[in-house]
């Protein structure tokens, strides 16, 4: 199964009734999304580890030492 952000979500279209379905691949979202999500304060560890995996795969991950 492909790495996700969040777990999917079902959005119901409230004229016409129909619902899709939204997913959250890591590999759909863009490295700005990505940057942004590592950088909050509310990111899980474990979250934080897949999206710099997924960087790494893109070959776009440079690593900056942040000092806190």
């Amino acid at each position: 199964m492909p790495m996700k952000l969040k777990a999917s979500q079902k959005i119901r279209d409230r004229a016409t009734g129909k619902t899709t379905t939204e997913h959250y691949y890591l590999k759909s979202m863009t490295i700005k999304d990505l940057n942004n999500y590592i950088e909050s304060s509310s990111a899980k560890k474990k979250v934080i580890q897949k999206c710099r995996n997924e960087l790494i795969r893109r070959n776009k991950w440079r690593f900056v030492s942040h000092i806190i």
